[in-house]
């Protein structure tokens, strides 16, 4: 596990690991290598699929097999692998846990695409690049990590000027939500907010917004929650006594009994802005 200084920086997963418990436990609570081997067990660590990565990918122009890309909160490199498919250029994804860069370096050997796509591991906030050197930063359900304006501010000084940004961030369809669900957010989420506000933000952080769009429900259920429960009963068998454990996989079912009940309310949505 990589730990920076001031702050431990979570994967691409860590807002899905809850428990239900009164006391709201955090991720820092959990065990690491437990919880890297419940999401090294499905393609995606968070909600997403193909149709939606060359979606995005669709809004961005210019990219060529001399383009430099970068995957932050790449995970085990889903969404990466599709990006490489659809888009000429160098990519490299980077993650906070070098077990998912393991399986992500696999992957692009197994696809052939290892000439031109390499994951290695790192903090979103110490990036291992040169400023003004990428042509596209992408990343699917991980700025939250660093904070959406945060992340929006800094990595501008790694995009060239025209260069882009494309993330998924979860993000309100109403300003007044439930109060369950809202609860719920601003527990482990607080910088949940909607569409026209993050939009604002883009703006305001030097990016022309150029597209958003939400998330289809299939992302959430098809590509990421059926896949995780196909896990549950061998992983729960293989931790037997683990509360660790238990907690994990109640944590991520009370996610998908949220996400069913209020999933008119919120989801995740992608934004695509050029820098200038």
């Amino acid at each position: 596990m990589y730990c920076d200084e001031s702050i431990v920086m979570l994967s691409v997963y860590a807002k899905y690991v809850k428990t239900m418990s009164d006391k709201n436990k955090t991720i820092h609570e959990f065990d690491f290598s437990l919880i890297c081997e419940y999401f090294s067990n499905v393609e995606r660590q968070g909600p997403g699929s193909p149709e939606a990565t060359i979606k995005a990918l669709d809004f961005i122009d210019n990219l060529t097999p001399q383009s430099r890309i970068a995957d932050l909160g790449c995970g085990t490199g889903g969404q990466t692998m599709t990006l490489a498919q659809n888009a000429p250029g160098q990519v490299t994804g980077l993650d906070l846990f070098s077990d998912f860069i393991s399986i992500f370096n696999r992957n692009a050997h197994a696809l052939g695409l290892s000439d031109r796509v390499k994951g290695i591991a790192g903090s979103m906030d110490h990036l291992p690049f040169e400023k003004e050197s990428l042509d596209l930063i992408w990343s699917e359900g991980a700025i939250y990590n660093i904070g959406f304006e945060r992340g929006l501010k800094e990595w501008r000084d790694y995009l060239k000027t025209g260069g882009y940004i494309a993330v998924s961030e979860s993000s309100w369809f109403t300003p007044q939500p439930p109060d369950e669900i809202y609860d719920f957010w601003m527990a482990h989420y607080p910088e949940i907010d909607t569409i026209p506000n993050k939009v604002a933000q883009i703006q305001n952080a030097g990016y022309i917004p150029v597209a958003t769009f939400i998330l289809p429900e299939n992302c959430w259920t098809e590509h990421y929650f059926t896949p995780c429960c196909k896990t549950h009963e061998a992983f729960l068998k293989k931790h037997a006594g683990s509360k660790t454990a238990e907690e994990l996989i109640a944590g991520q079912l009370h996610e998908m009994e949220l996400y069913h009940k209020y999933k008119e309310f919120y989801g995740y949505v992608f934004y695509i802005g050029k820098k200038v």
